[in-house]
């Protein structure tokens, strides 16, 4: 980050708490420097990880494979240049999945007594998977933890990190609609490189997820993808990522709060290696932050509101 970025980091408002470190779960804009009726979030960037927490790792680069690795980079750069609103998240997702039902818990790897068990419901239907709120195992990795997490430190977990970024987000979307007349959440992540269905094929650089229309008005998911396709940047629309427990909460069309998920390409942003941040992600930041601006036109005229000629520049 050049010192623009690092200034306008260090703007954000701290919130939340990861247990065991003091430091804070998320950090946010403040609304009231906010130019677009847009909230752009990244809630699987998160890095603070507690020494506890990697001391219980059975191998410690299963962070790289969890993580979003840099996307909150991506997503500081865009609303630096678009004034969008901004939701960081700090908590890495080894800790707790933001993007996870705070019932999608796989309950054979927590210690004690909860309240309410959900076993083979719809609810913890991912945690069977191996990835729940908290992450249990992954593909060529196995089990990730050592030992079992207690109900306590669940618990914990959840109040001090899950529940105040989806306070502070659904607030953030309020108020956006609130003043615009509509709102957008772009919820930002990366994927691992896809593979082309056909030898001719280009694969996806890019997915935009609206659950099926369900989270996002069907006219802001066609620009999305009608200008990644301008660009020459290959996209898909909800395969294989239609969009989680974000979007599931916090897009209601109805109410003018509109949400959708875009999966960016590690590749497009990253080293060879993908590991850390390459000389495309500023190129690549620029590109979408053009994206930004085209949907913002578009949700300020769905609310009824417009643009100032420079933030719609």
């Amino acid at each position: 980050m050049d010192g623009t970025g690092d200034e306008f980091f260090a703007s954000l408002v701290p919130g939340g708490e990861v247990p065991g470190t003091g430091l804070p779960a998320f950090r946010s804009s403040d609304l009231r420097k906010c130019a677009l009726p847009i909230v752009v979030a990244a809630p699987h960037g998160g890095r603070s990880y507690p020494a506890s927490l990697l001391a219980d790792m059975r191998n410690e680069s299963v962070r790289i494979r969890l993580e979003d690795r840099f996307v909150d980079l991506l997503a500081l750069e865009i609303a630096r240049q678009t004034g969008a609103a901004l939701l960081l998240a700090e908590a890495p997702r080894a800790m707790i999945d933001l993007n996870r039902a705070p019932d999608d818990v796989d309950w054979g790897m927590v210690s004690g007594k909860p309240a309410v068990r959900t076993r083979n419901s719809l609810a913890n239907r991912r945690a069977r998977s191996g990835l729940g709120l908290v992450p249990r195992r992954l593909p060529a990795f196995g089990e990730i933890w050592r030992s079992p997490i207690s109900h306590e430190e669940l618990g914990r977990r959840v109040s001090t990190i899950h529940q105040p970024y989806h306070r502070e987000l659904g607030k953030m979307l309020d108020l956006v609609r609130d003043q615009w007349g509509a709102a957008l959440l772009i919820d930002l992540h990366s994927m691992p490189p896809l593979k082309p269905r056909f030898s001719e094929e280009r694969a996806a650089e890019f997915v935009v997820g609206d659950r099926f229309g369900a989270s996002c008005n069907e006219r802001l998911t066609s620009i999305s993808l009608r200008y990644l396709e301008d660009q020459n940047r290959p996209a898909a629309r909800n395969r294989p990522y239609s969009g989680g427990y974000v979007l599931d909460r916090h897009g209601h069309p109805q109410r003018g709060v509109h949400a959708l998920q875009l999966e960016v390409c590690r590749s497009s942003y990253l080293c060879s290696r993908l590991d850390g941040p390459s000389m495309r992600l500023p190129a690549l930041a620029r590109m979408l932050s053009g994206m930004v601006r085209g949907l913002a036109r578009e949700v300020a005229a769905i609310g009824g509101a417009s643009l100032s000629p420079l933030a719609a520049e």
